[in-house]
C-alpha cells in the first residue's frame, strides 16, 4: 500500500472512540487486503481515553485526525472525514467491523465498478463467533434478502409514494461497511444527522436517480448481543429516529405490536427447534421471548416518540445525545 496520496484509488475511513482491544485486529485485517490498487486509512477519533489513539498512533501509515467529543456527529463527522479523504472511493467502516477476508475492500470496489450510476455499495455482516444464536441467524435472514436484487433503483414512482416496504428496502444501507463514490458525495453528502445517516443518505441518492448495490462477498464480523434494558432502548431510538426521518409507521396500535411479538417469538422458537438451541442455551431460549417483547415495546414507544412527555423519552432513549437533539428542534 502505498503512503503517497497520489494515485489512491480508495480511502478506509474509520471513526474512532474508546474502540477497545477490537480495534487492532479491525486494523490488522485491512492493512493485509490484496488490492492491484493503492489505498489508504484516514481515522478521525473523537476524544478516545483508552488506548485507542496511541494504538492508532503505531501505524505510521495511518492518517490520524482528532476532535473533541463535542465535534463529533455521525453524519458531520463522516462528511469531515470524506472530505480529508484522497480516493476516488471512500470505504466506511466502523471501529468494531472486522473484515473477514483479504478481499473484503477489492469485493466492494468490483460491485461499484461494475455500473458507473452505483453511488454506495454495503456489504455483508456476519455475528461474531460468541454471538446469541438469534443475533446470528437475524443476521442471515436479513442480509440474505439482499441477493435476489442486489443493485436497485428508484424503478417505481408510484410504488414508492405508497409503499412503506419499497421504500425502507431502496433506503437501506449499512456504513458499518459500504464504499461511497466520492464524486457523488460531492454533490450529496451525508446529511448532519445523530442516527441514521446512512440510511438517509441512501434516500437522497436514490431520489436523485442514482443506484445503490449490495456485495455479499464484502463480509464483516459485526453484531450485538444486547440487554433486556438496552434492547428496549435501541429499538425506541430506531423508531423514534426513523419514523422522524422517513416517516415510517411500523404499523398501528398494540393489536400490531402483539401481532409482531407473536411472529417474532414463533419464528425463533421454529429456529430453535431446528437447530438444537434448546440442547446448548436453554437459558437463551427463555428469555428470547422478553427480548422480543422488549424490541416490539420499544418499537411502539419510539414510533410515538412525539407524543411522549421528555423526561419519558429521556429514560427510554441509550442514545441521548439523540434525544436532546430532537428537543432542540421542537422547542424552536
Amino acid at each position: 500500500m502505498s503512503e503517497q496520496s497520489v494515485g489512491i484509488k480508495v480511502s478506509v475511513v474509520i471513526p474512532t472512540k474508546n474502540a477497545g482491544p477490537i480495534l487492532k485486529d479491525v486494523l490488522d485485517a485491512v492493512f493485509v487486503q490484496q488490492t492491484d490498487w493503492p489505498y489508504e486509512v484516514v481515522i478521525v477519533d473523537s476524544g478516545s481515553s483508552d488506548g485507542t489513539v496511541e494504538l492508532i498512533k503505531k501505524y505510521s501509515s495511518i492518517r490520524l485526525i482528532e476532535i473533541s467529543p463535542n465535534e463529533f456527529g455521525h453524519g458531520r463527522t463522516r462528511n469531515f472525514a470524506v472530505s480529508k479523504s484522497s480516493g476516488e472511493f471512500v470505504a466506511m467502516i466502523t471501529q468494531d467491523a472486522l473484515p473477514m477476508h483479504n478481499k473484503w475492500l477489492s469485493s466492494l470496489v468490483d460491485t461499484m465498478e461494475s455500473d458507473p450510476c452505483i453511488a454506495g455499495v454495503f456489504g455483508r455482516h456476519i455475528a461474531y463467533p460468541d454471538a446469541n444464536p438469534f443475533t446470528k441467524e437475524e443476521l442471515v435472514e436479513h442480509f440474505k434478502g439482499f441477493l435476489t436484487k442486489p443493485v436497485v433503483e428508484l424503478d417505481d414512482p408510484d410504488r414508492y409514494k405508497v409503499d412503506e416496504g419499497y421504500r425502507q428496502f431502496l433506503y437501506f444501507f449499512s456504513d458499518n461497511n459500504a464504499l461511497l463514490r466520492k464524486s457523488v458525495w460531492e454533490e450529496i453528502n451525508y446529511p448532519e444527522v445523530d442516527f441514521a445517516e446512512d440510511q438517509a443518505w441512501a434516500r437522497l441518492i436514490i431520489e436523485a436517480g442514482y443506484k445503490k448495490a449490495y456485495s455479499d462477498d464484502a463480509v464483516v464480523s459485526h453484531s450485538h448481543d444486547y440487554g433486556l434494558l438496552e434492547r428496549l432502548q435501541r429499538s425506541f431510538d430506531e423508531a423514534f429516529a426513523l419514523r422522524r426521518l422517513f416517516n415510517y409507521q411500523y404499523g398501528q396500535g398494540l393489536k400490531y405490536a402483539i401481532r409482531g411479538f407473536l411472529a417474532l417469538t414463533f419464528r425463533d422458537f421454529r429456529f430453535a427447534l431446528n437447530n438444537g438451541v434448546f440442547k446448548t442455551g436453554v437459558f437463551i431460549v427463555a428469555l428470547m421471548p422478553v427480548d422480543n417483547f422488549m424490541r416490539v415495546i420499544g418499537q411502539y414507544l419510539g414510533a410515538k416518540g412525539n407524543r411522549l412527555p421528555e423526561f419519558l423519552r429521556m429514560k427510554l432513549s441509550r442514545d441521548r445525545k439523540l434525544m436532546m437533539v430532537s428537543m432542540a428542534k421542537n422547542s424552536r
